[in-house]
């Protein structure tokens, strides 16, 4: 039986009542104060997973109680001290891989600090989150008749692991790309890289976000934003909105106010095996995020190792672990939006509203 950990912290202060009801009784103000230094705690114990070879893995989904908001703005010398002290507990239960997700895997040099004060290895999984969103755009893309050749893409947090790598599968795919970031000599520098090394009509970068949605046919969206960046204004008609990040970034008003836009979230995972989370992850019972099925692949794999740590994320390691996971009999979980499958239904809505618009 192959044994991993996973890092999970509340996105939100509200997020804590998936595992303490009685905080929804606590004001914010204080329930902030109080997880600033609550011991990191066990939140369940994952069983049930079989890979279509027999393969047979458990483990220990870790809290680490700081919200996102905490994450950024808390020096980074006590987050990363509650980060890993979480890895530490998940190693005590007898992890012999660990994952870190949401902000965990930010802070500390995209994991690289976390792994050097632990006895086993670990992974961000961003290899197979970037190889899942590629995926469910391309299939989002085909629903909808768009053809990726005639296409403009915009990658919002462009400069970040998961979006340089989303931007280099799908350069040589696209027509012309938008790449969106706060830092401009990074969007610079990648510009400069993706003109010399792809074929594109064109490419350009901008730090203003709603010039590079106007444009765009296919959205991919990954910043490290706290709060929603994508409201439903500047969007065209028809575009595909894959939102990657978590939090979110595109507000719940797009899918809400505007039917010709098809807003799917990258990243969610069917796992093979009669599976027994135990903790409510806010899908659909079997379905996990790519980046805890990163660490579970690998666990399956026997693969002991640090696979995506740092600022970048390797093409080889994208491309393996979807060799790995399809190996294993883990799937895209259909295109899906706030854990909800999406149907033929909202496809030919979105082609009718947008053929009008």
């Amino acid at each position: 039986m192959e044994q991993f950990g996973f890092l999970l912290h509340p996105l939100q202060v509200n997020d804590l009542a998936r595992k303490f009801t009685i905080s929804k009784q606590i004001p914010d103000s204080i329930l902030r104060q109080i997880i600033r230094f609550m011991p990191q705690i066990e939140l369940s114990h994952v069983t049930g997973i079989e890979s279509e070879l027999g393969n047979k893995a458990e483990g220990w989904l870790v809290g680490c109680t700081l919200t996102s908001e905490q994450m950024l703005k808390l020096p980074v010398e006590h987050v990363l001290k509650q980060i890993i002290s979480a890895a530490k507990k998940a190693e005590k239960l007898g992890a012999e891989i660990v994952g870190l997700g949401a902000y965990t895997s930010i802070i500390g040099d995209g994991g690289r600090r976390v792994a050097e004060k632990l006895d086993i290895p670990v992974t961000t999984g961003n290899s197979y989150t970037v190889a899942t969103a590629v995926k469910a755009v391309k299939r989002a893309a085909d629903k909808l008749g768009i053809v990726l050749s005639e296409t403009h893409l915009a990658v919002i947090g462009a400069t970040g692991s998961i979006g340089e790598a989303c931007v280099q599968l799908l350069a040589d795919e696209v027509n012309d790309i938008s790449l969106v970031a706060r830092n401009e000599p990074k969007l610079r520098r990648l510009t400069t890289s993706i003109k010399s090394n792809y074929q594109l009509n064109r490419v350009n970068y901008s730090t203003d976000i709603n010039k590079a949605l106007s444009e765009a046919e296919i959205v991919i969206t990954v910043s490290s934003a706290i709060d929603s960046i994508i409201d439903p204004n500047n969007l065209k008609p028809g575009a595909i909105v894959c939102d990657v990040a978590r939090p979110r970034d595109v507000a719940k008003q797009v899918n809400e106010s505007r039917e010709d836009i098809l807003v799917i979230e990258g990243g969610i995972v069917q796992l093979p095996g009669q599976v027994r989370l135990n903790f409510d992850l806010g899908l659909p019972p079997g379905r996990i995020y790519a980046c805890m099925a990163e660490t579970i692949i690998l666990a399956l794999e026997g693969r002991y190792e640090n696979y995506t740590l740092g600022k970048s994320v390797s093409l080889e390691k994208v491309k393996e672990i979807q060799q790995l996971a399809d190996k294993h009999g883990f799937q895209l979980a259909g295109l899906r939006y706030v854990g909800e499958k999406i149907g033929q239904q909202r496809f030919k809505q979105v082609r009718q509203a947008a053929s009008r618009a």
